[in-house]
């Protein structure tokens, strides 16, 4: 029989100690680039050692992506508070609603415009693309799921290049400034 696995406790301590080297490394990547950026810079900035950076990371690209879940669940929440408004509203047309989800997209790429240039610039650890892809994907089964709930008729390979076509979006907006980010958004 098979034991489940224990509940991983952090003390407050070792949370801290993990939020400090998530902003360190969140400001080194950002300031010389994924490649460039080196463990001991990190730790440097975050006041801690290597081994606290081994404790709770294995590396350099696994801090990369503890960077990127946080700004996806971040990004996901904010398309889900939009959604859930538009539909307590009365919205149910598929098409508003995904819209509605990446309009918010977007406009959380202009707030967190820095971290989002560091996701997208194509300076990550090896196989990070395929990470980009694979939320791709899980995107648009989220809407292919969105229209089928609504037994709307589903054209999946629109969906794919709607998909697609917000990595173009999020490009765009974070390279321009504020105010024409928006309105492009």
């Amino acid at each position: 029989m098979d034991k489940a696995p224990k509940p991983v406790r952090i003390s407050h301590r070792g949370a801290a100690t993990r939020s400090a080297l998530l902003d360190a490394a969140a400001h080194v990547f950002r300031t010389v680039g994924f490649a460039r950026a080196g463990v001991s810079e990190v730790v440097e900035h975050a006041g801690a050692s290597v081994g606290s950076l081994y404790h709770h990371f294995t590396g350099k690209a696994d801090l990369y992506t503890a960077l990127y879940e946080e700004f996806q669940q971040r990004q996901q929440e904010r398309t889900h508070r939009a959604v859930t408004r538009a539909r307590s509203q009365g919205e149910t047309d598929p098409t508003r609603l995904m819209y509605i989800a990446a309009r918010a997209y977007l406009d959380g790429a202009i707030d967190e415009r820095d971290t989002t240039v560091l996701f997208f610039s194509g300076d990550g650890p090896p196989g990070f693309e395929s990470k980009l892809r694979d939320r791709l994907r899980e995107w648009t089964d989220r809407n292919v799921a969105l229209f089928r709930k609504a037994e709307e008729p589903v054209d999946e390979a629109l969906l794919m290049v709607v998909s697609g076509a917000m990595l173009v979006a999020v490009h765009e907006v974070v390279r321009r400034g504020d105010a024409d980010a928006r309105r492009l958004a």
